[in-house]
């Protein structure tokens, strides 16, 4: 595996484990908190990787995207197990354990647009690798956030909507992927730029 290989493996697997890892745990954290220990239980309410790699998602997904040289790595985690019946308030409940894993990504992206302003004082070779690391970070996070506050089942957002919905709602849904492509992008965009905004990189 060559230097280059090796560099850029460490600057996208790096944001990505830590990501979906910190997601994941979300969930289980707020529903422990709210009346369901399943994930507890289970050992999945932790930032140990190891807990929430997925085969697939967490390990091939990325790595045939980096083989490729996709413009960005992106992956998933093992779901954490919620057992909704045993939250206090299940509709209520439902919201805020699925809201978890997104609210989590946003704070890591701040987290990372803050890390920013720590660059300047590292040597230029590992100020480097960080600044590379903190722009995945930044961009996987929110995508990740983005990406599951979409109002589709099994998404976040699909939950979400199920949880403050007065009633079940039946329809058939045409998606159309251009739109939902389109709407991801934008979304991306302007929250990124919200983040480097409030935390004072532009």
């Amino acid at each position: 595996m060559s230097a280059n290989t090796i560099y850029l493996v460490t600057i996208w697997a790096i944001p990505v484990i830590i990501a979906i890892t910190f997601h994941e745990a979300a969930h289980g954290f707020v529903a422990l908190l709210l009346g369901d220990n399943t994930a507890w239980r289970l050992g999945r309410v932790s930032f140990n990787p190891l807990k929430h790699v997925d085969p697939f998602g967490t390990i091939l997904l990325p790595g045939v995207l980096l083989l490729v040289r996709s413009p960005f790595i992106f992956g998933y985690a093992k779901p954490v197990p919620i057992n909704f019946r045993a939250l206090r308030w299940p509709r209520r409940d439902m919201v805020l354990v699925a809201a978890a894993g997104p609210a989590m990504n946003i704070a890591l992206a701040v987290a990372a647009a803050l890390a920013f302003h720590i660059v300047g004082y590292l040597p230029a070779t590992s100020a480097q690798w960080l600044v590379d690391n903190l722009k995945n970070a930044l961009i996987i996070n929110v995508v990740l956030a983005v990406f599951n506050l979409f109002p589709l089942p099994p998404l976040d957002g699909g939950r979400i909507l199920v949880g403050i919905l007065p009633k079940a709602v039946g329809a058939q849904l045409g998606i159309d992927l251009d739109v939902v492509s389109r709407a991801l992008a934008i979304s991306t965009g302007a929250i990124i730029e919200a983040i480097l905004y409030i935390t004072g990189n532009i």
